[in-house]
């Protein structure tokens, strides 16, 4: 008997068929990356930017002056503090927060268009806002960058220039009670002193296996 199955006699399971052209589909995931001031959350994202991994990265509208070598709507969007308020009248953010006295928030239409595209989409944002969009956006995939030490974080805070004494001092202690939040957050990712291609190839690995989770589902938004 000929052990062949003929074309004629083979039926589509139409379910199996739909589960393999799902394999195909964009699975755009939304990644909080977080962590206390002076860990490397802007530099671990331009380095990402600039070995051209693919994403949509979440400007920051915010009220604190900009700095030296910032670029408006690249780095932040800087806006006056009417001008934030007025976002906020009218709805066109999906967290805010004041912080330090300044107000940071996450405009929504970018974060929509982009998953609706099948990008993934980056937001950078402080321990208090990644609270609020955790609990916005379930599904949003966590990650709290840290220093290797306190030590290191509070060197790097002092190689930046950006505060007084006592400025530095209010981050430190900041600093300290959002590293006790750490367990909040879905993954954790030590930025060590000169290693910042390995922090990047850890933000992406955890990306990737998202990415291939049985259990994935859309982000709802």
């Amino acid at each position: 008997m000929d052990q062949a199955i003929s074309l004629k006699s083979w039926k589509i399971d139409h379910a199996c068929e739909a589960w393999y052209d799902s394999l195909q589909a964009p699975r755009p995931l939304l990644v909080i990356i977080s962590g206390p001031s002076g860990v490397g959350k802007d530099v671990t994202i331009r380095l990402m930017k600039e070995q051209a991994f693919p994403f949509y990265f979440v400007v920051t509208a915010t009220t604190r002056p900009q700095r030296a070598g910032e670029v408006d709507g690249v780095d932040y969007h800087f806006v006056s503090e009417a001008a934030f308020k007025q976002m906020i009248a009218d709805g066109e953010l999906l967290e805010h927060a004041l912080v330090y006295d300044q107000y940071k928030g996450i405009p929504k239409a970018g974060v929509r268009a982009a998953l609706a595209s099948g990008q993934d989409v980056i937001m950078r944002i402080d321990v208090q806002g990644a609270e609020t969009v955790r609990k916005l956006v379930p599904h949003a995939i966590s990650i709290f960058l840290t220093a290797e030490s306190e030590a290191s974080l509070v060197e790097r805070l002092r190689r930046r220039h950006t505060e007084d004494e006592a400025q530095l001092q209010r981050r430190i202690e900041t600093a300290r009670a959002e590293v006790r939040r750490a367990v909040e957050f879905k993954y954790r990712v030590v930025n060590r002193e000169c290693s910042l291609d390995a922090t990047v190839d850890a933000v992406v690995a955890i990306m990737q296996a998202e990415k291939c989770r049985t259990d994935w589902q859309p982000v709802p938004l």
